[in-house]
């Protein structure tokens, strides 16, 4: 397994399709064509995406930012973070959770978060045995 970044200046969406294909798992309220449309609307202002390759295709991909706060310092904020559904419980997860421990180190950022919703319950097991904790309650309003 490898840690790949998908860069602006590659041709996108192009070679990467099957990269936001597994992202679309977790964002399905897009198309492919919405989504690549995002992602490269995202990556122009900072936003990071990798992805963890193997032989037999893409087993994982994140979205992330590396950003600075009042509350956290420098830290890697995970905004996208799913395993491919045909490759969960083999430990690709883990394998990218300590590929973000060593970035996160490489970069001088001190912490690693991110949100995951109410409803992913085996989401938040495999957090909390990477190490994570439930440090707030998300808010958000919509529709303003």
């Amino acid at each position: 397994m490898q840690v790949h970044f998908v860069t602006q200046d590659q041709d996108y969406p192009g070679e990467h399709s099957e990269v936001l294909e597994v992202l679309l798992q977790l964002r399905g309220q897009y198309t492919l064509e919405t989504l690549a449309a995002q992602v490269k609307k995202q990556l122009a202002q900072g936003y990071q995406l990798v992805y963890v390759q193997a032989d037999s295709g893409i087993l994982a991909v994140a979205g992330f930012v590396v950003t600075e706060k009042l509350a956290w310092g420098k830290c890697i904020y995970i905004d996208d973070l799913v395993t491919n559904s045909a490759c969960r419980s083999q430990g690709v997860g883990h394998f990218l959770i300590s590929w973000f421990k060593d970035y996160a180190k490489a970069n001088q950022c001190t912490q690693i978060h991110l949100d995951s919703g109410v409803q992913r319950f085996p989401a938040h097991r495999f957090y909390l045995r990477e190490g994570f904790n439930i440090a707030s309650h998300h808010f958000s309003m919509l529709d303003v």
